[in-house]
């Protein structure tokens, strides 16, 4: 739907049905208008006097065959693909699904119109008042992971009527935060326009994740607090716009590998209605769906027509709504043929070759649920990747189940997994926490999931969390137990920030949000999921730790490192880029490094580093030692002496929320609390 003046150009893709009729609503009433033209599968026509405003649908009408796929049906007023806004929520009610028969469907002829989400008309004009990328540096970005309504619902300084929306997520209290705190980026959760499943309204449940998109175009309209007749894109233009003036990037997480209509008995909403075996990957004749998702469909991202509504709205949420990159729910699923994954193939193809879509952050979730789609480390540059493995890593060391081996990779921007083909560090964006799974809180809480308030028998979210309760399952009044669940979150954050790649951090992990060890709050739209802002002491002491660890980042380039180390010595100098040692102050061995009780490294981040300044000129910072020890026990480190340093001053030290620096002496044998981690700055005189 193109908005002109006078009235509107409409056209729609139904390849393969009959007929289709715009629905226009108004005061109650429904005019079907048929559009006249048909070219290629592309359904148009010019509609006059069509305002701002004006809800709208189609209805297809064609021939009904399950068992071949096809499933046009005029009872189901369906959304537009391309639908700038879309307002009302769906309704559970037959007249929405398919009928199963045995092994076939039947059709119901139930209008759906009243039960349904229908396409707004939007006039697109906005001021931005010369707002422009802000084009952040990935070495100089660190992600804040976040839910639009989750993070303000409950906050105490935004006005009520703008809390959980656009707005509430732009007003100065938030932004305030983040700035304050030191992030560089905001990832939204899916904000493409999204209803409930069928099961959840069932049960009384919400979407609250928002992973199951109808309008790829459209912002949720439930998170708009000026109405959902377009409001709703005027207030998401004006959060970016301001999230942008407080130097904040924008970034989307979408879900372009499956939509809400879910599988064969699903409701028929948009795409099923308009071209089944077009939008889908299907089996059988077009009868089964070909599920790498676990959400009873995948998107056929690699057809033409599909693929051009994925990268036309991807350019539209850059170019017109002025979003700074992506993140792509199951990538690999938008990456498969019929041989399987290809990260050679279209989709990937597509977005290389767009002179838009390249220039943008682009995140790959890389993996689904299909064959082979477990693809970490296999995305080409410019990509970066969610690095599962560094999360795994960093759990399992720090809560004492694996010893030091894997640990080198992980704190170096995992050489071993990117470092092909011309990628960099930042290819791999850490994390040990994200909306999926426990918080960080939880994480050292629980050692098992609780997600009983979903109503699935908590067989529901997974199993393997490699968290650790310290003794007592769930919180605890024992102060002991308590300053080692405090001191386990300092140790995670100090690793993640200090590590090289990009950091992305789990809203509300800076001051301890708990979820009650919910693993899976994906239906928990109420105060399991959202924010609470009123904070105990050791909250506060928690952001402000956190606060800090981000201003070190900043600040020295050791930590933002450009290059891949290669742990050989800087031209002029005899010091490597990077040195490991052992709790004795020398090298670490072989042996130390392939040792099943090894639980203590020491990496030494020289501060004359391989990078170049844009003038030509050596990147040059200081140098840092950075003591890791997840033993249970007290232990000892030995500082390193010449060529390394000659004294250090202590940075932070886990084992307390607020660090006195201390001058110490290289070679000596500084005490180091069991399961903690140490920041020193090197000194050198010469």
């Amino acid at each position: 739907m193109h908005l002109i003046e006078g009235g509107a150009n409409v056209a729609v893709w139904a390849q393969g049905a009959d007929a289709v009729e715009l629905c226009v609503f108004s005061g109650g009433t429904e005019q079907r208008i048929a559009l006249p033209d048909q070219t290629y599968g592309v359904f148009s026509g010019h509609i006059p006097d069509l305002s701002a405003g004006t809800e709208y649908g189609f209805r297809v009408h064609g021939p009904w065959d399950p068992l071949r796929g096809a499933r046009w049906n005029p009872a189901k007023l369906l959304a537009d693909p391309y639908a700038r806004a879309i307002s009302g929520r769906l309704t559970l009610h037959e007249a929405i699904f398919g009928h199963a028969d045995g092994n076939d469907l039947e059709i119901s002829n139930l209008d759906s119109a009243p039960y349904v989400p229908r396409s707004v008309v939007v006039d697109g004009h906005f001021d931005w008042e010369g707002d422009q990328p802000l084009g952040t540096a990935w070495s100089d970005t660190i992600i804040y992971e976040t839910h639009v309504k989750g993070a303000t619902a409950r906050h105490h300084d935004i006005p009520e009527h703008l809390r959980g929306t656009y707005a509430g997520l732009s007003h100065p209290a938030f932004v305030n935060h983040l700035t304050h705190l030191g992030v560089s980026a905001v990832e939204l959760m899916p904000v493409h326009h999204f209803v409930d499943e069928v099961h959840l309204m069932h049960d009384g449940l919400t979407n609250y994740w928002g992973y199951n998109t109808l309008g790829y175009f459209a912002p949720h309209a439930a998170y708009s607090s000026r109405g959902e007749r377009g409001g709703q894109v005027t207030e998401f233009k004006q959060m970016v716009k301001d999230l942008h003036r407080a130097g904040l990037e924008v970034i989307l997480d979408v879900v372009y590998n499956h939509t809400c209509e879910a599988g064969q008995t699903g409701p028929t909403l948009a795409f099923r209605g308009l071209n089944n075996t077009g939008y889908y990957r299907t089996l059988n004749g077009g009868r089964d769906y070909d599920d790498v998702t676990g959400c009873g469909n995948t998107l056929n991202a690699g057809a033409p027509h599909i693929l051009h509504m994925i990268t036309d709205s991807l350019r539209y949420w850059v170019e017109e709504m002025h979003v700074d990159g992506f993140r792509f729910d199951l990538a690999s699923a938008l990456t498969r043929d019929n041989a399987g994954v290809d990260l050679q193939g279209r989709f990937i193809a597509a977005i290389q070759a767009d002179p838009v879509l390249r220039r943008v952050k682009l995140i790959a979730e890389p993996w689904d649920l299909g064959p082979g789609g477990y693809q970490v480390g296999g995305f080409p540059a410019p990509w970066t990747e969610w690095n599962g493995r560094y999360r795994d890593n960093l759990r399992d060391y720090w809560r004492g189940a694996t010893a030091i081996g894997e640990l080198g990779w992980r704190l170096t921007g995992s050489a071993d997994i990117f470092d092909q083909e011309g990628r960099r560090p930042f290819a791999s964006v850490n994390f040990v926490t994200a909306h999926d799974g426990f918080t960080l809180r939880d994480l050292v809480t629980y050692s098992h999931k609780h997600n009983e308030a979903n109503l699935e028998g908590n067989r529901d979210g997974t199993d393997d969390n490699r968290s650790e309760n310290y003794g007592v399952e769930g919180e605890t009044a024992d102060p002991q137990i308590n300053d080692l669940r405090r001191r386990q979150i300092r140790n995670m954050l100090t690793t993640l920030i200090l590590s090289t790649g990009v950091p992305m951090l789990l809203g509300g992990d800076e001051f301890g949000r708990t979820q009650r060890g919910s693993n899976n709050a994906y239906c928990q739209d109420n105060q399991t999921s959202w924010y609470n802002w009123t904070y105990a002491d050791w909250q506060c002491d928690l952001y402000d730790f956190t606060r800090d660890l981000l201003h070190i980042r900043r600040e020295h380039a050791a930590f933002r490192q450009h290059r891949f180390f290669e742990g050989e010595p800087i031209a002029g100098s005899v010091t490597k880029d990077l040195t490991w040692f052992g709790g004795d102050g020398r090298e670490l061995s072989a042996d130390a490094w392939n040792s099943a009780d090894s639980r203590t490294l020491g990496m030494f981040l020289y501060g004359r580093t391989r990078d170049i300044n844009p003038d030509g000129s050596e990147v040059r910072d200081d140098s840092f030692l950075l003591i890791l020890h997840s033993g249970a026990e007290d232990t000892h480190f030995v500082l390193p002496r010449d060529p390394y340093a000659t004294s250090y001053t202590s940075v932070l030290d886990t084992r307390e929320a607020h660090h006195a620096p201390q001058l110490i002496t290289a070679g000596t044998a500084i005490p180091v609390m069991g399961r903690s981690a140490v920041l020193l700055r090197a000194h050198h005189t010469a």
